[in-house]
């Protein structure tokens, strides 16, 4: 039992899937293991990742308690890590932009990131539309916040229908729990969660290039002066002789 609570409070949590959201990826009643590890090496979430999060506020409505015997017996096994608990209100949805970012989607067209399309087609729910439903942007995502959205777009209520609230639909990094990496349950569904190399080709964020060309102009004159330092001391060295 006190290994199983060390591996749940620093390792890897079991999650259940409560809703339809991240369909065809995730199925309603899957159990997937959330990595809670890589955050505590500075780790912090990335483009594609399927993550699960704290309810930011006011994203999940009150949901009464099923209460009785089995509940009582799930929250004692989800304290040692060995099922998710009744009570957490947590969400998953998978991270289309991160801190820095711009993204828009419009009606008929699909999310771009950085003015570049995002190709969805890895993982969107078969016949949804990236955004139809609920267009929206051009949002630049504050540093430290993440843009997320579920699989089964048209069935998800994801950062879109929440603007309205604090952090203007986005998810504060320090909500995530960590990230899904494998489904766990049942076995016929077994498998990973990898990102889909749609999000490889992705570039940054514009203003990110700006400080990197400033500071490689501000280089070379330091460069030029200290090689121009370097050469007047070996001058002087070479005119006083060897040392002696």
């Amino acid at each position: 039992m006190v290994l199983a609570l060390f591996i749940k409070t620093f390792l890897v949590q079991a999650f259940s899937i409560p809703s339809d959201s991240m369909q065809n990826t995730l199925q309603r009643g899957d159990r997937v293991l959330v990595d809670k590890l890589t955050p505590w090496f500075g780790s912090t979430p990335e483009r594609g990742e399927v993550v699960v999060f704290e309810d930011p506020g006011g994203w999940l409505g009150d949901s009464p308690s099923s209460g009785g015997f089995g509940a009582a017996v799930q929250d004692a096994l989800s304290t040692i890590g060995l099922m998710p608990s009744s009570e957490d209100k947590d969400l998953i949805k998978r991270v289309i932009a991160v801190g820095g970012d711009t993204v828009e989607c419009h009606k008929g067209g699909p999310v771009l990131v950085n003015g570049e399309a995002v190709d969805e087609s890895d993982y969107l729910y078969p016949g949804n539309s990236a955004c139809d439903d609920r267009p929206f942007g051009p949002i630049e995502v504050p540093e430290g916040r993440l843009w997320v959205m579920g699989d089964h777009r048209q069935d998800s209520l994801d950062s879109r229908y929440h603007q309205n609230l604090a952090g203007q639909g986005t998810v504060s990094e320090d909500d995530v729990v960590g990230r899904a990496v494998v489904i766990a349950w049942p076995v016929t569904r077994w498998g990973t969660l990898p990102v889909p190399g749609s999000f490889d080709a992705l570039a940054g964020p514009a203003a990110v290039g700006a400080p990197g060309a400033v500071a490689l102009v501000g280089a070379v004159p330091l460069v030029l002066w200290r090689r121009r330092l370097a050469a007047s001391a070996a001058g002087r060295i070479d005119m006083r002789g060897p040392a002696g």
